[in-house]
């Protein structure tokens, strides 16, 4: 009986996803109702670079993988971490262009969040400004990389634009 009622792993990992998210986007709405939006976007964006830091170096962890070489490796990394914990709810495109990486993300469930939530459409994106390098430069250990937000849908552009410069 008790079997029929078990997740398979799969369907754990993607609750797990879920429920990360969920929480994040509920911290935050919270903080917005107590702190107003641009001082919850300012908190968030550095506890999602804090955490994305974390993230990564667990996610490297549990692979028992040193830590990329190259940023070709570095961006299979990200890739990966980002489909295990954002499952489909990411729709990201990521290309080298020598030692500068482009983003290009048409589909986003944090911002479709933050949509449901009710939150103006011109709200700033919460994260993408500091947790992209923080996700690179824990990925490719002793790498610096400076992130610039070139279009965001949080911004009204009907996709984000985010180019990596490695320093």
């Amino acid at each position: 009986m008790a079997d029929d009622f078990e997740l398979s792993p799969e369907k754990a990992i993607r609750l797990l996803g879920k429920l990360m998210l969920s929480w994040d986007g509920q911290w935050f709405l919270k903080t917005a109702e107590a702190c107003g939006v641009e001082t919850a976007v300012a908190l968030n964006a550095k506890v999602r670079t804090s955490f994305g830091r974390i993230e990564i170096r667990e996610f490297l962890k549990a692979k028992g993988h040193p830590g990329a070489a190259t940023v070709e490796e570095a961006i299979a990394l990200v890739h990966e971490y980002q489909h295990l914990f954002l499952g489909d709810g990411i729709a990201a495109e990521l290309e080298i262009e020598g030692d500068q990486v482009s983003v290009l993300v048409q589909r986003c469930a944090p911002q479709r969040g933050a949509g449901k939530a009710g939150l103006r459409p011109d709200t700033p994106c919460v994260a993408c400004d500091t947790v992209w390098n923080a996700w690179f430069e824990t990925a490719m250990p002793g790498s610096r990389w400076a992130t610039e937000v070139e279009a965001a849908m949080g911004r009204g552009a009907p996709s984000c634009r985010i180019v990596l410069k490695k320093e």
